[in-house]
């Protein structure tokens, strides 16, 4: 492993590599809201004996200091980049996102395609969800998901964040790995369909999709179905053409 602090303009980011390049790209791992690199101790070990694994704490997680940028996925998004090609992580790269990751992944995608080799989402919030989804949940289930908006950003960074991924949409031939959970904890069989359908939807963002649910996973499929999400992003990085 190497791993370090690097000094991003004024702040440091807390970032861990794994295994090595073999041919493929670098697998570059995004956590979910609140939560940091250790939400991939489940998958990274597997992942990095094929190639190389970046992980990294977003600013004011885990071990990197706070950002004086807004905590928006623009600036999380840029915040990444420059952190990766400072350490001469070079592009292309495998996005892999859960959750809020998943809207700073493919915001990445969206915004530099030629960067990316392929995408995996998993159980990513879709940029719609305040709109379309929350009206299907009970009030105390609102209640609660509005305010765990505290520990990065605030409710309305938060739907700015999927204002700036509505705008940055665009097909592309970037390769992507939809994958939703099936068995989310506090959905109505209603609820559940309508998750899996807008998880669905986000393929009409790309030429080459899979679509895959996960049956027995709550929203943390790579802690529920770890194997899964092993297995998803290992097909595939083997799907991709092998880099010089």
């Amino acid at each position: 492993m190497n791993g370090s602090r690097l000094n991003i303009n004024s702040f440091y980011l807390d970032y861990k590599i794994y295994g090595e390049l073999s041919g493929f790209p670098t697998v570059i791992m995004d956590a979910g809201y609140g939560d940091y690199s250790k939400a991939w101790e489940s998958v990274y070990p597997a992942i990095s004996k094929l190639t190389q694994v970046f992980l990294y704490d977003r600013a004011g997680l885990g071990k990197s200091e706070r950002s004086p940028n807004p905590r928006t996925s623009l600036f999380m998004v840029e915040e990444l980049r420059k952190l990766l090609m400072s350490k001469n992580v070079l592009p292309p790269y495998i996005l892999v996102g859960h959750s809020y990751g998943g809207v700073n992944m493919r915001l990445f995608n969206n915004l530099y395609p030629q960067e990316v080799a392929g995408l995996v989402l998993i159980d990513s919030t879709p940029e719609d969800y305040p709109e379309r989804f929350l009206p299907s949940m009970s009030d105390e289930f609102k209640e609660a998901y509005n305010k765990q908006f505290t520990l990065e950003g605030d409710f309305h960074e938060f739907k700015e964040s999927l204002h700036q991924l509505h705008l940055s949409n665009r097909v592309t031939d970037t390769p992507t790995i939809v994958m939703s959970a099936g068995k989310k904890a506090h959905y109505s069989k209603g609820s559940q369909a309508l998750w899996n359908s807008m998880q669905e939807e986000i393929l009409r963002f790309t030429t080459q999709g899979e679509f895959i649910v996960a049956e027995n996973s709550a929203h943390y499929i790579q802690n529920d179905e770890p194997l899964l999400v092993i297995n998803t992003i290992k097909k595939l990085i083997k799907s991709l053409p092998a880099i010089n």
